[in-house]
């Protein structure tokens, strides 16, 4: 009878222990869109980070007031923090694209004991040694919207920066039939965003009789940019198409076209509600490359599954296609602002809140 109970009992372990490793391997959904990098990538193991809650999480967002882009970043993890009651507390730091105030951060982050650190890195180097102290400390730490040459970090989710790029470059390279004179609009220089969209640039342009004859950076802003493209287009305003690394520099330069009542070359686009706008009305050749703001929720999404002791991989990529107008009518929000980023998980009370036309 002994060894029957045994037996059982040893089946019953059995049965539980394949009824759990299931729950804490299976494929963790981060983001549509994003999935695991293929070849070698590295697996957090199950357990590693596993923690009871209640949980703080703790981020360090590069510039969180640097454009409507990643004001929306801040909001969508907020969000999505607040949707889950195991997080008691959401802490974001923002380092206004100083590399020394995102080392003391982070570093203020490891002293309050968070149980996990969401990071933006500022430069491919600034947080490298004080994510390195974080997972030395026990603290997880998710990676995303820019590479570091460090790998302490526990996971990364990575938009695609040289696919985000090389799909505006592709764009330009079929609408100019391999040949022409274009201007290149760069984010904000020294930001690993920037380097790897126009590597991807780079890359679509090899072997093509496309030249570029103008390069500046407009820093992601508006406002910025829509003073370069004026002063571009009185300097030459013979182009025949344009590179720009975000919306908002799109927005810009297609208002100077206006401006100056000229015909608008082809120009690259990003998921914002005031491009779309533009791209519908105008009616201008153009694409529009994939950039959720929800990263942001994603990024917490994959804080909370390392705390509940699931399976990761150590990388993710997150490379969608572009878009064509059709696609973007259907996100198109006339009743929105134009500071509003698709695709967003922000609920509609939210979206009404932030980005409502009052």
């Amino acid at each position: 009878m002994k060894t029957t109970l045994k037996t059982f009992a040893t089946a019953v372990l059995m049965a539980t222990t394949v009824m759990i490793a299931p729950s804490l391997s299976q494929e963790v959904h981060l983001l549509d869109g994003v999935t695991a990098r293929t070849g070698d990538n590295p697996v957090v193991e199950a357990g590693t980070f596993k923690k009871d809650g209640p949980w703080v999480i703790g981020m360090s967002h590069f510039g969180v007031n640097a454009n409507t882009w990643t004001v929306q970043v801040a909001h969508e993890t907020e969000a999505a923090a607040a949707k889950d009651d195991r997080i008691s507390k959401l802490i974001i730091l923002d380092a206004g694209f100083d590399q020394k105030k995102q080392v003391a951060d982070i570093e203020d982050l490891i002293a309050q004991k968070v149980d996990a650190i969401i990071v933006q890195p500022v430069t491919s180097t600034s947080a490298d040694a004080s994510i390195a102290k974080a997972v030395a400390a026990g603290i997880p730490v998710v990676l995303h919207t820019g590479r570091t040459e460090g790998d302490a970090y526990t996971t990364e989710i990575q938009g695609g920066a040289e696919h985000f790029g090389k799909v505006m470059g592709d764009f330009l390279v079929k609408e100019l039939d391999g040949k022409g004179n274009i201007w290149v609009l760069r984010g904000l220089a020294g930001h690993p965003e920037d380097t790897n969209r126009y590597n991807g640039l780079t890359q679509a342009l090899e072997g093509t009789d496309i030249k570029i004859i103008a390069e500046d950076n407009g820093d992601w802003q508006y406002d910025k940019t829509k003073k370069l493209c004026e002063t571009l287009y009185l300097n030459n305003p013979q182009v025949d198409g344009i590179w720009s690394s975000g919306a908002d520099m799109t927005r810009a330069c297609v208002d100077v076209f206006k401006q100056f009542s000229a015909e608008i070359p082809p120009i690259t686009g990003e998921g914002n509600n005031g491009f779309f706008g533009q791209w519908i009305t105008d009616g201008f050749k153009s694409v529009s490359s994939e950039y959720s703001p929800a990263q942001g929720a994603a990024g917490v999404r994959a804080a909370v599954a390392l705390l509940e002791g699931k399976e990761l991989k150590k990388h993710y990529d997150y490379n969608p296609e572009g878009w064509d107008v059709e696609k973007a009518k259907t996100y198109y929000r006339d009743d929105l602002s134009a500071n509003v980023w698709w695709p967003s998980e922000l609920s509609e009370d939210k979206l009404q809140e932030l980005y409502g036309k009052k």
